[in-house]
């Protein structure tokens, strides 16, 4: 794999990782709705500026993909965001990064019935070991924890979010033609922000007046960097390598949510840090970033002469 989508990827793990705590705590001072509204409703401002300084507003890509970056921005940022906000509203932030890390899972399978991707064995292998190390971080390696698990209302919104999002990849990659990255994360973020503040604006919310400095800087946070930076590195890397060795990279989400905790004090055990080793080793065995030698040709020839 290109070491610069590697690294691009690398950074949507990093920013989106912090997300689950910041939206959990933005939730605590906006509504659901409200904090999906501001964080999207800055980034499409920002998306829109950046498209217009570089001059880079084709309307021939407008008219041809107007439908789809509509039902995208339904899909993919409206949806996604409004169950994943109202979802952390219901549900820990343990249960969302679970269910939201069988999402390489969903998008893999949604690719192979919509873009008729084959899954290798190498993608497949990734997937499930790093699966099973995220399960690791995030349960300690307990039983007790996995079996107590209990699935909400808000754990429900979140795997609808989860399908949501891989959805938008899986759609795009089929149907958006002629269209950049810069251009599908615009037009799908300006369709998305629309979408959201009609729900803010007819939602009950907190007033303003309440909300606190860090509140503010968490939604901006999530505007600029997860949004803005971490929207245009996922949809550049789809263009360059596929929708489903992109989709792995969210397994390092969790990881690095738990790389954040540590910072702040929390313990880590054994089971957490083989889990991380087996997601990290997950992710570049399903991208293809790491590649087993093969044995030479005469080398097969001679074991087979042997046999």
């Amino acid at each position: 794999m290109n070491r610069k989508v590697f690294a691009m990827l690398l950074g949507f793990a990093i920013v989106t990782g912090a997300t689950f705590n910041l939206a959990k705590y933005a939730v605590h001072y906006f509504s659901a709705a409200s904090a999906a509204g501001w964080r999207f409703g800055i980034a499409a401002i920002v998306m829109v500026s950046i498209l217009v300084i570089q001059k880079k507003v084709k309307w021939a890509v407008i008219r041809k993909n107007g439908p789809i970056y509509i039902l995208l921005g339904v899909i993919g940022i409206f949806g996604f965001n409004a169950f994943f906000f109202f979802g952390m509203k219901h549900t820990s932030p343990l249960n969302g990064a679970l269910i939201m890390a069988t999402n390489p899972l969903v998008t893999s399978v949604l690719a192979y019935f919509i873009l008729k991707t084959q899954i290798t064995k190498w993608q497949t292998a990734g997937i499930i070991f790093a699966l099973f190390g995220v399960i690791l971080v995030l349960t300690h390696g307990s039983w007790e924890v996995i079996r107590t698990l209990s699935f909400s209302k808000g754990d429900v919104l979140i795997l609808i979010g989860n399908v949501c999002w891989a959805l938008y990849g899986v759609l795009g990659r089929k149907y958006v033609k002629a269209s950049s990255s810069l251009e599908n994360t615009t037009y799908t973020m300006m369709i998305g922000a629309v979408c959201l503040a009609l729900l803010a604006i007819n939602s009950p919310s907190p007033p303003l007046s309440n909300v606190t400095m860090s509140a503010w800087g968490a939604i901006l946070f999530m505007a600029i960097f997860t949004s803005v930076l971490g929207y245009l590195w996922w949809n550049k890397a789809m263009e360059i390598i596929g929708v489903a060795r992109t989709s792995i990279f969210f397994n390092l989400v969790p990881v690095v949510t738990m790389i954040l905790s540590i910072l702040t004090g929390m313990q880590v055990s054994i089971f957490q840090m083989l889990g991380t080793i087996m997601v990290i080793l997950g992710v570049l065995t399903s991208s293809g970033f790491l590649k087993f030698a093969k044995k030479p040709e005469y080398l097969r020839k001679s074991t087979s002469k042997n046999a």
